[in-house]
């Protein structure tokens, strides 16, 4: 026998982020720099241009494409770019509470 259904909107309570290297703003800059800011406040530069420049470091090349640099995100709290490329933000959190810069080689 056929039983009606209903079907209700799927809904999830709010998910809060405590961890403080939840990153909250990203932003392009000239040089292969990025200006990020965390959850708690913190807030700092990613210098990237080594690593982007340098043809060794695997996926990373592809960002020497300004425009594909330019089109980086936030996922999840994590500094990301198309391709699956990202950062990892507790190590980059680290680096910029302590100097206020993160510099990739």
């Amino acid at each position: 026998m056929y039983t009606a259904t209903t079907t209700e909107k799927n809904t999830t309570s709010t998910i809060r982020c405590n961890v403080p290297w939840h990153v909250t703003k990203v932003k392009p800059l000239k040089g292969y720099k990025l200006e990020v800011e965390f959850i708690d406040g913190t807030h700092g530069l990613v210098e990237m241009k080594d690593r982007v420049l340098n043809s060794k470091v695997g996926v990373f090349v592809q960002l020497k494409d300004l425009n594909t640099f330019n089109q980086v995100h936030l996922e999840y709290g994590a500094v990301t770019w198309p391709g699956e490329i990202d950062l990892a933000p507790d190590a980059m959190y680290d680096e910029i509470k302590s100097n206020g810069t993160w510099i990739l080689t």
